[in-house]
């Protein structure tokens, strides 16, 4: 008896042990553990308790369930890892879910525009939810529509159809961005309405750039070496003119000179934020892109400290002499559509500016050679140098020569057209706590406006003065300096003299050339 009743016990736990082959959810298998054992497991042998039996191999032991009772609701966690494939109660679903639409969008209503638009990319559920035409008509009337009213007469009323049935699914939320992107584009596009008759660019323009509360704009470049990496800064220092702005970056860990791929800059717009610890990316409008495998630098000066060297349209590099070192990126920005381009482009795409041609003149034979405005400036980081206004330039036909439109602004010959230079030539820069100035470099900002008073031609670069190899002029006797300009829309040339006695410069020449191509693209001609 005892026999029997230990072998029974032993196959018993035996049984306990091995996992069973049909498990139902939550509930202990029918005869075991009371009444008669199940086939195969109380058995050790052809019969029950005999010892002469051959035993069954035994399977290596497995881990026990830590409960074997008969709840309905098991442990979620020996479902999942025991029972595959038993699908969960209704209690472990999620409550959202669970609840009804009509529910989940009254709780969404009271959700501002900016809040319902990120949780729609939560789940497929919220994003459709999110999306309700009814919520973000009532969102676009509670924001705008003291803008949008107008008085009608009862038998518009009558006819009034439900706003939100005979629109598209997501029209209302279109608008609501549509118009909100145009109202922010509207507070400085306001700003830029008053047009200076002395540059032809809008007078408010460094206001909106710079002190304009709610566009927040400001400049950043990013460095690519030949290895892919990329450094991304932002500006240091900008130093506003009347018509252009010179931007410097410093104090990063540049790459070397002659590893660098290409200089990208960007016009970012940042949303102010109430905390100034959390950083809330901003929108980048590409700007400038500079390939330096395409693109070689000029060397334009140099000190005790640096040397600069020039890349075209307007970015200076100043490199620690003997390191091949960075110090520190500036570039100078011409203030024409400098808003546009700082806000309305893409990360990847420069912002196109609109064609507006002037209308065609038949009668005037010189159409486009006549009734130019030049607004000049030589200036540096900062001081301003020189500044003039230049208003009828003109050239006739038989003075085109070589595909370029010859237009005198100062006279050689003249005398009394001739500008003296305020202080010396010179390109102040600074790189963390060093700083100093390169002889003989400044920059030169541009603004040529055609009869109708529109910028036609606008440049700002850095230029750097050259002695000439012969005498320009027998009425100064001092040294004689050239000054030149060049792209593919046109050259200026400049001609100084150094006065030892008065210890300035004097300008003596001074002549702006511009692509016949330039002026029959932009009149329609074809001289």
């Amino acid at each position: 008896m005892a026999a029997g009743r230990g072998e029974f016990f032993r196959s018993f736990l035996e049984g306990l042990e091995r996992k069973p082959e049909q498990p139902a959810p939550g509930r202990r298998q029918p005869g075991r553990g009371r009444g008669k054992p199940a086939a195969g497991v109380g058995q050790s042998g052809p019969g029950k308790g005999q010892p002469g039996g051959k035993r069954k191999k035994k399977r290596p032991p497995k881990a026990a369930p830590s409960s074997v009772s008969g709840n309905d609701h098991s442990c979620p966690e020996l479902q999942k890892t025991d029972f595959p494939q038993i699908k969960p109660s209704p209690c472990e679903e999620g409550l959202m879910e669970r609840l009804p639409s009509e529910i989940l969008i009254k709780i969404l209503s009271y959700l501002d525009a900016s809040s319902l638009f990120c949780i729609s990319h939560v789940s497929k559920l919220f994003h459709q939810l999110a999306n309700d035409d009814v919520m973000w008509h009532k969102i676009y009337m509670s924001e705008f529509a003291s803008q949008t009213w107008k008085p009608k007469s009862a038998d518009d009323a009558a006819l009034k159809v439900d706003p939100v049935e005979d629109r598209l699914a997501g029209h209302w939320k279109k608008m609501y961005f549509r118009t909100m992107a145009g109202q922010e584009m509207n507070k400085w596009r306001r700003e830029l309405r008053d047009i200076s008759p002395y540059t032809g660019l809008p007078r408010q323009t460094e206001w909106v750039l710079r002190y304009e509360r709610n566009l927040n704009v400001s400049w950043e470049l990013t460095v690519r070496d030949l290895l892919g990496r990329e450094l991304t800064l932002e500006q240091s220092r900008a130093y506003f003119f009347e018509s252009s702005v010179v931007v410097r970056w410093s104090g990063g860990s540049f790459p070397k000179y002659h590893h660098i791929s290409n200089i990208q800059l960007h016009g970012v717009r940042k949303e102010k934020l109430k905390s100034p610890k959390v950083r809330k990316p901003g929108w980048r409008s590409l700007i400038l892109k500079l390939d330096m495998k395409t693109q070689r630098g000029r060397f334009i000066g140099k000190d005790r400290l640096i040397k600069l060297m020039h890349l075209s349209p307007g970015f200076i590099i100043g490199i620690w002499r003997g390191q091949n070192s960075v110090a520190f990126i500036m570039v100078s920005l011409h203030f024409h559509k400098l808003v546009e381009r700082s806000l309305l482009g893409s990360p990847v795409c420069p912002y196109s500016e609109p064609v507006d041609l002037p209308p065609v003149d038949n009668s005037d034979p010189e159409f486009g050679l006549h009734g130019y405005t030049l607004h000049f400036v030589l200036h540096n980081t900062g001081t301003e140098i020189m500044s003039g206004h230049f208003r009828q330039l003109s050239c006739h036909t038989v003075q085109i020569q070589r595909g370029l439109v010859e237009l005198k602004v100062i006279n050689r010959t003249n005398l009394s057209q001739h500008r003296s230079l305020s202080g010396n030539i010179k390109l102040p820069w600074k790189s963390e706590a060093l700083e100093g100035s390169v002889e003989n470099c400044c920059i030169i900002t541009l603004t040529l406006l055609d009869e109708f008073q529109k910028p036609f031609w606008c440049v700002s670069s850095p230029i750097c003065i050259m002695m000439a190899k012969k005498t320009l002029s027998f009425d100064y006797s001092g040294e004689h300096f050239l000054m030149e300009y060049q792209n593919s829309d046109g050259q200026v040339k400049m001609k100084l003299v150094w006065l030892k006695e008065q210890k300035q410069f004097f300008l003596i020449s001074l002549t702006v050339y511009v692509s016949v191509f330039k002026v029959n693209k932009h009149f329609s001609r074809d001289y």
